[in-house]
């Protein structure tokens, strides 16, 4: 499997060198505030979740755990997409990137994955355009160290196919949705990242043509996949599904959609 090709890539220079020791002294825990997060978007608290972040990510930047802050501002991006939060979205990325360049962490894969978050988040905000040199960026600096079959590789070229589409380039569009498949495929559990996955390529191809056969080919597979035998009706599903009942909607599987929402509530209301 070869690796995507990126057209160019913004200037790095500020963002790269060699990267600055971890912090010393009192740290956060890491690992288990994910854990904690995890539990409460398991159990449909996201509002609780966006004031545990803020309150941690604060307590990070007060004892000078830079590396912790960057961390919990990375799960932050996630959760004001999903909350729908613009304005604390866009602090939130500006706060990361400075923090990236402020401690040289662009090359390396931590550092790129952070961006990896914020250029998503400056997609879903709207801004495109901006998100696509550094998803290039984020490209270029997983080719170094991962094997292109790496699990990242997935979200990777799945987002940034979400931004060539949004500005019309739907022939990386369909490329970079097509190597994120083949990545998904090889991961373990893959069937709601499929999901996902074809749910977006049938909403570019509405884009490029209404009429276009395969946009129902995709939401079949989409359906089959959110039905896979042995397919955990776990918090992720859920989420998962939030995300693909919409498209469903959309392209007039009113049955499918109304059976997903009903799953979705299931599944909250026994968390």
């Amino acid at each position: 499997m070869d690796f995507f090709e990126p057209a160019c890539c913004f200037d790095t220079t500020a963002y790269t060198g060699t990267p600055d020791a971890a912090p010393t002294g009192e740290t956060i825990n890491v690992p288990r505030i994910v854990r904690e997060l995890d539990a409460m978007y398991d159990g449909g608290r996201e509002a609780e979740a966006g004031g545990f972040l803020e309150k941690t990510r604060a307590r990070a930047a007060e004892i000078g755990d830079w590396r912790g802050e960057l961390s919990i501002l990375s799960e932050l991006l996630g959760h004001y997409r999903r909350s729908g939060e613009r304005e604390k979205a866009l602090r939130a990325i500006e706060d990361a990137l400075a923090l990236i360049r402020r401690h040289h962490m662009g090359s390396t894969v931590s550092g790129a994955t952070v961006m990896l978050n914020a250029a998503t988040t400056m997609k879903c905000f709207g801004r495109a355009a901006d998100s696509v040199p550094v998803f290039e960026h984020v490209c270029r600096v997983y080719a170094a160290n991962l094997s292109p079959e790496d699990y990242r590789f997935g979200g990777l070229y799945n987002n940034m196919a979400l931004s060539y589409a949004d500005i019309g380039d739907y022939d990386r569009a369909e490329h970079c949705f097509k190597l994120a498949m083949e990545v998904i495929k090889r991961c373990e559990n893959p069937d709601n990242e499929l999901a996902v996955t074809l749910c977006n390529m049938a909403e570019m191809y509405d884009k490029i043509d209404h009429e276009d056969e395969r946009i129902g080919v995709c939401m079949e597979q989409a359906w089959e996949h959110l039905n896979a035998p042995g397919l955990p009706g776990d918090g992720y599903h859920a989420f998962t599904i939030s995300k693909c009942a919409p498209s469903f909607d959309y392209f007039g599987y009113f049955l499918y959609a109304k059976e997903l929402k009903e799953r979705a509530a299931s599944i909250y209301a026994g968390n």
